[in-house]
């Protein structure tokens, strides 16, 4: 059927399958499905105005990458491939898909693990879940017929593109990082230490240390609410497109299914703000003709210093770190217009 000028393919839902009596009990407690999962983001999808692709992407062991491609048509610059943040999906580019595409192929997907992307089981120590990530990537850029890409990743994605990038640095024709998570190392000083958003300390209080997002799952019926009451600002952001609870119902039905991208995170992570095996101290490994943008928001809570110290540990390679005013951590809705003239900016140049 068809949306718009977009073509979607008719894909059976991944319905995970109940583990043990409390995961059987849980469900039905949960108000959510990957089948709502699927109603909300078609919703999000209808506001493109490019000719768009919404497929699985099936790798050869079986798992699947949900995808979504904008003006496929567009074959003759170098995709620009856009990786998601934590807890997100590729509904969240929605400000930007249209402007990215106007000039070469887009392609966007769900990380495994999250999103509409099948949720296997993660190694549980964090080289092993890293790896998983990465090697997914790589599979799903085979399996696309990609030969390079421009690569983009926010905050997880951007951690995960820079791992990528070390280990398949011929496939990267440009590294664009937006607010990367996990590339400092955590200091030794107290003081040093940026403060966590205030969503997430109020979600730790209550959980401790549970998975990251546990408690939209625990939450029952009160789960969507939730997202609402710790995250009212993604309303704001998605204003122009959405006047309802269309993302926040997004980013609820993204987040309470089964965790299995959120325990990979977790295995990964230290406190949260910080990796257990931190990219500053790998940034060198990538092959030195790959130019990489960094992109902050100038009221992140991520540490903007990480900029600077990249540039450091790569003084023979092309390294420029920017911020944007008016951003906070999802710098490409806070300020989306400037975000998308910087990254076509930059692609314009490959």
């Amino acid at each position: 059927s068809s949306t718009r000028q977009g073509l979607f393919t008719m894909a059976d839902d991944l319905e995970q399958q109940p583990q043990g009596w409390l995961s059987s009990w849980l469900p039905a407690w949960r108000p959510t499905s990957m089948s709502q999962l699927k109603n909300v983001e078609a919703r999000i999808l209808q506001c493109l105005q490019n000719k768009f692709l919404a497929r699985y992407v099936s790798l050869p062991n079986q798992n699947k990458i949900w995808t979504v491609t904008v003006s496929p048509e567009l074959r003759d610059r170098t995709p620009l491939v856009m990786v998601h943040g934590f807890g997100g999906g590729v509904g969240l580019w929605i400000l930007n898909m249209d402007s990215l595409s106007a000039r070469r192929t887009l392609h966007t997907f769900d990380l495994l693990g999250f999103g509409r992307s099948s949720r296997p089981t993660f190694p549980r120590d964090p080289e092993g879940a890293e790896d998983e990530f990465v090697t997914s990537i790589e599979t799903w850029r085979e399996t696309m017929g990609i030969p390079s890409m421009i690569l983009l990743g926010h905050s997880l994605g951007g951690f995960l593109a820079t791992s990528y990038s070390i280990k398949y640095p011929e496939r990267v024709k440009h590294l664009i990082l937006v607010d990367p998570w996990g590339f400092p190392l955590r200091p030794t000083d107290p003081s040093e230490i940026r403060a966590p958003p205030t969503w997430f300390k109020a979600v730790v209080s209550v959980l401790g240390r549970s998975n990251p997002l546990a408690v939209l799952r625990v939450a029952g019926p009160w789960g969507p609410g939730l997202v609402q009451r710790f995250r009212p600002d993604f309303k704001r952001k998605f204003a122009d497109f959405f006047e309802d609870d269309t993302i926040s119902e997004y980013i609820y039905h993204c987040n309470a299914q089964n965790p299995s991208g959120e325990t990979a995170f977790k295995a990964m992570m230290e406190s949260f703000g910080w990796a257990r095996r931190p990219m500053l101290e790998r940034i060198h490994l990538i092959r030195k003709d790959v130019p990489i943008t960094m992109i902050y928001g100038a009221n992140t809570w991520i540490d903007t210093s990480t900029g600077k110290k990249v540039k450091m540990q790569r003084p023979d390679s092309y390294v420029r770190d920017m911020e944007i005013e008016g951003a906070s951590h999802h710098v490409y809705a806070d300020q989306p217009h400037i975000f998308n003239s910087v990254v076509e900016e930059i692609c314009d140049s490959v």
